[in-house]
């Protein structure tokens, strides 16, 4: 039917649709100027009359989610001094640790260290909540070094939860978001179940594995989130109506079992580093003792077991569509996958200091629950073990990602802003560092500033957000050290002399400590580096300790700076040959020590990558018009025309990192624009 009427008869027939409950109509056109027509099909489809709340004062942002995106975004634009509305369906799940009861790994460890140095909590809080801490990587150089702590599920929300209810500059409602609320192109603030118009100058979307979620456990399929919580409805189903292209996604879990009932006497055992670290450059406590992880395997046997539940499978029989992570796949998968070996590695992790409960990291799993308890029973050491509940596999709606700008704002709707896996990608630490920088230039938008953009060469966390915006992704991203090409200068250890400095930029409150730190840090760096430089040894004093160590004697006396360069010399056998030294760097920190000792050593490396990004910035510095049209290149290839115009980006160096956009592209658009 199609009709024009004033804006009272519009209402009056918005609600009498609303209270028909059979609603059998299939479209309605509306003819009317200032009228929101988004508005009218939301209140349709749910059915029920929203009203702006008045116990709610009007937020300068709201975020949507309390998993790890959600809780960093809530703490940026909060730090920045917005207030800000964390909305969450469940209070007792903030920060929840939904998979493996860990932070940090490969290339996930320098994100954490990342997130802290500009301000965010996820290192903090790890520090506090940890069980076991390694540094991963140590027989590799140091880009490759990563730490990665064990942590107590418990202690991580229930600390998370703490430090967001000090802040005063955050409040909570637990209830389901079901839309946004969007006038003239612009994000006002959400609709809740409940029927409430909360307003907000801008809004994160932090979902999670929430919309539209579904778990498969064999044939048994529900709706959910998460094991236990309710799945999110409605949000998908108006963006796309805006016009966002949304997907499917999968991941999944292990089943967990009581600790109380494994044999780990037939499993080998994995300690946690003599001297743990930690991440945050803030003065948290130090561990003082740990829990052990032990390592098993699963079996021909097992996997034989395994094979019996495959048609059952909602993987292997059509159910799940959504695509799963390529690098963290079930144990079904692997088997099915790798058909040729006979074993895989099991990871017997602890889920806190005062639980018995255990995460059995690599058996992550859809397959009915009988065939998981009769597969497992054949692990060594779990033989009389007993399971407290079943791995399972969630679906879930995603939005690609090429559907944002560089800031995570979206290109469809202002002051709109996705974080974590609503935009592809996998693990806590990859969710952290969205939510922060979403965060952020939620706060930044509002106060009309320039976005807040990190470079590939700056961070881990501008490497992520430029690949996912320029590439795109079709199954689960997840970051590896292998995805920077600029990752000597991407260091666990620097993190804070590369961000940190942002920090007064953006006027984040209370980071003076931090500022001071850096400033200190630096200092004693340059100090050490000058006396490296300046300082020697004779060479009978050091020639004893060279030829212990397989390095040729010198004949001279030789400078500090030049003995560390050797590859197989370090500072450390430095010390224990050379007491006057030791004596001299004992003023100093280890972590300044290493970075100085990394600096003088792979001094050549390091300035070689300096030189490319150098090289990569002056690309970087040829801005692009947004509303340029592209497809009036007839110069350029078909693909890039249609891929250029979809992403928009910002400079010729952004354009350069875009999938089907070639060289001889790149040269098109520099002509076009003078260069």
């Amino acid at each position: 039917m199609q009709m024009s009427v004033n804006l009272i008869e519009i209402h009056n027939l918005t609600n009498k649709l609303i209270a028909y409950q059979p609603l059998t109509f299939t479209f309605l056109v509306v003819k009317m100027n200032n009228f929101n027509f988004n508005e009218l099909l939301f209140k349709l489809k749910n059915r029920k009359q929203t009203y702006l709340c008045t116990m709610f004062p009007k937020y300068n942002v709201i975020v949507v989610g309390a998993g790890h995106a959600g809780c960093e975004a809530a703490v940026a634009a909060a730090n920045l001094g917005s207030k800000v509305l964390l909305a969450t369906m469940n209070m007792n799940t903030i920060a929840q640790m939904s998979c493996n009861p860990a932070m940090g790994g490969v290339a996930k460890g320098q994100i954490v260290r990342e997130v802290d140095a500009l301000g965010g909590y996820s290192g903090i809080v790890s520090d506090h909540s940890m069980v076991q801490f390694r540094m991963l990587n140590m027989s590799k150089g140091p880009a490759m070094w990563s730490p990665r702590a064990q942590s107590d599920r418990m202690m991580f929300s229930a600390k998370w939860r703490e430090m967001l209810e000090a802040h005063p500059n955050i409040d909570f409602w637990q209830e389901m978001v079901v839309g946004i609320i969007v006038k003239n192109g612009k994000c006002k603030g959400v609709y809740t179940s409940l029927g409430l118009e909360i307003l907000a100058d801008a809004v994160v979307l932090t979902n999670g594995t929430f919309l539209n979620g579904i778990i498969h456990i064999g044939e048994k399929q529900m709706g959910g989130g998460r094991a236990g919580e309710k799945s999110a409805k409605g949000i998908t189903e108006q963006l796309v109506q805006l016009g966002f292209e949304a997907g499917r996604m999968k991941t999944g879990t292990p089943p967990r079992i009581d600790g109380r009932t494994l044999d780990y006497s037939k499993m080998e055992i994995q300690y946690g580093d003599e001297n743990p670290g930690c991440f945050s450059y803030t003065d948290t406590p130090k561990l003082e003792r740990q829990l052990p992880c032990y390592i098993t395997y699963t079996s021909e046997d097992v996997h034989t077991t395994l094979r019996e539940g495959f048609d059952r499978s909602p993987m292997f029989n059509g159910r799940i569509q959504g695509v799963g992570p390529r690098y963290c796949p079930s144990i079904e998968d692997k088997i099915n996958r790798f058909a040729e070996k006979d074993r895989h590695q099991l990871f017997v992790e602890p889920e806190g200091w005062n639980t018995c409960e255990i995460y059995v990291n690599g058996f992550s799993s859809s397959l009915p629950e009988d065939i998981q308890y009769k597969a497992l029973k054949k692990v060594p050491g779990f033989e009389n073990m007993k399971m407290f509940r079943p791995g399972y596999a969630i679906e879930y709606d995603y939005f690609p990602p090429t559907q944002l700008h560089l800031s995570l704002e979206t290109k469809l709707v202002k002051n709109l802003f996705f974080a974590g896996q609503i935009n592809g990608t996998t693990g806590y630490e990859e969710a952290a560092c969205q939510g922060l920088i979403a965060g952020i230039n939620a706060h930044q938008v509002i106060e009309d500033r320039d976005p807040f953009i990190l470079k590939r060469s700056e961070a881990y966390i501008g490497v992520l957000i430029d690949d996912l915006i320029n590439k795109g992704t079709n199954e689960p991203y997840r970051m590896f050290t292998s995805r920077a090409e600029y990752r000597i200068l991407l260091r666990q250890d620097n993190a804070d002399i590369r961000l940190t400095p942002y920090l007064r930029q953006l006027g984040m409150q209370g980071m003076d400590g931090r500022l001071a730190r850096v400033e200190d840090k630096l200092n004693n760096i340059h100090t050490i580096e000058k006396y490296f430089e300046e300082t020697g040894v004779e060479a009978d004093a050091v020639n004893p300790m060279l030829e212990k160590l397989g390095s040729s004697p010198v004949k001279q006396r030789a400078r500090f700076k030049a003995l560390v360069a050797r590859p197989d010399v370090n500072i450390q056998n430095l010390r224990e040959a050379l007491p006057e030294l030791n004596q001299y760097l004992s003023q100093f920190d280890e972590e300044t020590i290493s970075i100085a000792e990394i600096g003088m050593k792979y001094e050549g490396y390091i300035k070689k990558e300096q030189e490319m990004v150098e090289k990569m910035d002056r690309l970087e510095s040829v801005r692009l018009s947004d509303h340029f049209d592209y497809q009036s290149l007839k110069s350029l290839s078909f693909e890039a025309r249609e891929k250029l115009n979809a992403i928009k980006p910002r400079t010729i160096g952004q354009a350069s990192r875009i999938s089907g956009v070639s060289p001889s592209d790149i040269s098109v658009l520099l002509v076009h624009v003078g260069r």
